[in-house]
């Protein structure tokens, strides 16, 4: 009779037993949380874990889930099965299991969001160090890209310059040319008109001559004033020939002077230009920097 009883009392300790596991190979996330240490976090750990590598094959293999260790496994090892119909531990187990199971899952969120931390904080070090080495390397390649601009300035301005005092000294050699050009054409004219006043005299000497042999007092006399009278037109036309050549050399002059000072202003602005795009560019690379 006893031995009936103890077999009795056994059969009802497995029958408890079996209507109080979880089937870990089907059971729900919400199932799943109502074992003792088993928080939101391991529970959808477990899913994950039979999702990617099908049924467990036995009920340790549960330890390779992470987060579920030995200690946790000893903790839900009597309420796990591997096959049957997943019965929900009675409430009042359920609540004894609660805190266990709230300090859990604290202690998974925490370290979830420790390591999530720590993985954003690997990855915004990662992102700042590219983002320096990027603003490190575009610097440079501005900076260089600047120095190339001055230097291509420099060069330009001081063509501009070469060329501005070439233009200045061909004009200034024009003018000087033209000038002996005026001088001498000015000179030949005074001795032209030297030589026909010189001639106009002569005739006329010869014409009172001829015309006065009757009476040489008045003849000399007339001889007298044509000669005087030659003479200060030939004084007349050597004092404007000098005039127009002192005209002539002081306008050469004033052009060669006029053609230097141009000469010297082109330069200048060239010079100034040079400085002022040489000074923007020197501003725009500290600007970048």
């Amino acid at each position: 009779m006893k031995r009936l009883i103890w077999l009795l009392a056994a059969l009802l300790a497995y029958a408890g037993l079996a209507f109080g596991a979880v089937n870990i190979n089907s059971a729900t996330q919400a199932q799943l949380e109502s074992l003792n240490g088993i928080g939101p976090v391991k529970a959808k750990a477990i899913i994950d874990y039979r999702e990617k590598n099908g049924r467990f094959k036995s009920l340790e293999e549960i330890k390779n889930v992470s987060g579920i260790g030995d200690a946790t496994f000893d903790k839900i090892k009597g309420d796990i099965a591997l096959t049957g119909t997943t019965t929900v531990p009675k409430a009042a187990d359920k609540a004894a299991e609660k805190p266990a199971a709230a300090k859990e899952t604290t202690k998974e969120k925490a370290a979830d969001v420790k390591a999530k931390a720590k993985e954003e904080t690997a990855e915004a070090k990662t992102k700042t160090k590219e983002a320096a080495t990027t603003t490190k390397a575009k610097a440079k390649e501005e900076t260089a890209e600047a120095k190339t601009k001055t230097k291509e300035a420099t060069a330009t301005t001081k063509e501009k310059a070469k060329e501005a005092t070439a233009t200045t000294k061909e004009k200034a050699k024009e003018a000087t040319a033209a000038t002996k050009e005026t001088a001498k054409d000015v000179t030949a004219t005074t001795k032209e008109k030297a030589k026909e006043a010189t001639a106009t005299t002569k005739e006329k000497a010869k014409d009172v001559a001829a015309d006065t042999k009757s009476d040489k007092a008045q003849t000399a006399k007339e001889k007298a004033d044509a000669k005087k009278q030659a003479d200060k037109e030939k004084a007349d036309a050597k004092k404007q020939a000098d005039k127009e050549k002192a005209d002539a050399k002081k306008k050469a002059d004033k052009e060669k002077a006029d053609a230097k000072k141009q000469a010297d202003k082109e330069k200048a602005d060239a010079k100034k230009q040079a400085d002022k795009e040489k000074a923007d560019a020197k501003k725009d690379d500290e600007k970048k920097k």
